[in-house]
């Protein structure tokens, strides 16, 4: 069929695929920061422009024939009647609305009301939060603002020369918190709730269905939010999960169904090919490894590892509960951290390191459970992130889990997800692939990790961190 691009807008830089439109080989790559610096909360949408633009350079997409778009989520670009942005795009986890989220909350009658109409809890970052901090805090712009994308839809509606037509997806349109992946629909009630009047809001297209074609020719698919593009890229189905190690941490399984929770831990996302993808969310990862790094005074986490790894599974009965910024999973926003299981034997350094990552993996083993105890088939489970490699990672998480892991190579799996949905759409455009079924591209190489004899070890670690939590928050997981 040809060579398609995948181009993903980060919040820090631009990275653009092409691939081989039937196996999914990436052939070329180009790469180029914002022309910004450090993460503002506000950010020029022109930016995004000006790096993709450096990253294609060199003819680096001579020969394509379909582009797809991923880019960073609940970036939030508010646009005149006219097209024009009515101020910079509202970015990341704006801290400045978290007031906001918490009118919002109330506004519509708590958090359980909130869950049944969108699947989701606002949260400080979201795009309807945002609307509501621009209506408080600059009510000139809330008033100018008539027309409402989120970064992908923007990059696209460029790509295309700016139409009257403007499009989304399911994906992105799934973290706004006005958009319900359980019904299809927008909810336009509760953008009046958040901006005090109606905006436009983009057409929600098909997972293979192309945004437009540009003048010369090019095909757009229709692009999605940077979460389900590397779920897509990386290829995950029905019983497998996701568990991402960042400062704080997450983890996303492929369902068929979208799971509402009236307790707001589950966030309900569509993914990119017309599945759904549950999230549930930690504050505290791979910070719980840093911060006990910093008081053991070593000079980074592969040195945690190497300690960690001198200790023996359950750290001699020392349990870390890792909430060292409160915790979303289980929902105690305002406790700290606790070290339990303290004797003589076990205060030593190597113990205190194992201790810490096992921990943080029993808290995302927490949100798993939240996953699997409303049905979701875990099967197998990608492990994401720096911290994926190290070793005392790598030797506790498959027995903690309880499943086969799979720790993919570093690559850019947003841009490969967002070329994968690129060539789906070019191949249904073409008559050549159904609308149903993506392109069946090669799977991510991994390292595959089984729990094998360990498992009976680990599920007795899990265990005695579940009896510590318990004793420490009782009841911290009944609704």
């Amino acid at each position: 069929m040809g060579i398609v691009a995948g181009l993903d807008s980060s919040p820090d830089f631009t990275r653009i695929v092409v691939c081989d439109t039937d196996t999914g080989a990436v052939l070329r790559q180009g790469y180029a920061p914002h022309p910004v610096e450090g993460r503002p909360s506000d950010i020029d949408p022109q930016a995004w422009l000006l790096s993709l633009g450096e990253a294609a350079g060199g003819g680096l997409l001579e020969g394509v024939q379909a582009i797809g778009v991923s880019a960073q989520q609940n970036a939030l670009v508010p646009l005149d009647a006219q097209g024009a942005t009515v101020r910079p795009a509202m970015v990341g986890g704006d801290k400045r609305a978290q007031v906001a989220a918490a009118d919002l909350v109330d506004a519509l009658g708590g958090r359980e009301a909130w869950a049944q109409a969108v699947g989701c809890v606002p949260q400080a970052g979201q795009p309807v939060t945002k609307l509501r901090w621009l209506a408080r805090t600059e009510p000139e712009n809330a008033a100018r603002t008539a027309v409402l994308l989120q970064a992908h839809d923007w990059l696209v509606w460029q790509l295309l020369g700016r139409p009257v037509r403007r499009t989304t997806d399911r994906g992105g349109a799934s973290g706004t918190g006005y958009w319900s992946a359980a019904t299809g629909g927008y909810r336009p009630d509760l953008v009046e709730l958040a901006l005090g009047h109606h905006a436009m809001l983009p057409e929600v297209i098909g997972p293979s269905d192309a945004a437009g074609t540009t003048p010369e020719g090019l095909l757009i698919s229709a692009g999605t939010g940077e979460t389900m593009a590397a779920a897509f890229g990386l290829g995950i189905g029905v019983g497998d999960a996701v568990v991402s190690l960042g400062a704080s941490g997450s983890v996303m399984a492929v369902h068929p169904e979208p799971l509402l929770d009236n307790t707001g831990m589950i966030t309900s996302l569509a993914d990119a090919t017309g599945m759904h993808l549950p999230v549930v969310t930690t504050l505290n990862a791979v910070r719980a490894l840093r911060g006990t790094a910093e008081l053991l005074g070593l000079p980074d986490l592969e040195s945690l590892s190497d300690l960690a790894m001198k200790s023996t599974p359950g750290a001699h009965g020392l349990v870390l509960l890792p909430y060292l910024e409160g915790e979303r999973t289980p929902n105690l926003p305002h406790t700290a951290g606790t070290l339990a299981g303290l004797r003589r034997e076990s205060m030593k350094p190597e113990h205190l390191a194992r201790a810490a990552f096992e921990g943080m993996l029993c808290g995302l083993g927490d949100a798993l459970d939240v996953l699997r105890g409303r049905g979701v088939e875990v099967r197998r489970i990608f492990l994401l992130g720096a911290a994926a490699e190290l070793p005392a990672v790598q030797a506790a998480a498959p027995s903690l889990f309880g499943a086969q892991v799979v720790v993919p190579q570093p690559a850019d799996y947003a841009a490969i997800g967002a070329a994968r949905q690129a060539a789906w759409a070019l191949g249904v455009s073409q008559g050549t692939l159904d609308p149903r079924t993506p392109p069946p591209w090669q799977g991510a190489a991994a390292q595959v990790l089984e729990p094998g004899e360990e498992l009976a070890v680990g599920q007795a670690v899990r265990q005695q961190y579940v009896s510590v939590r318990e004793q420490t928050h009782p009841g911290a997981f009944r609704s």
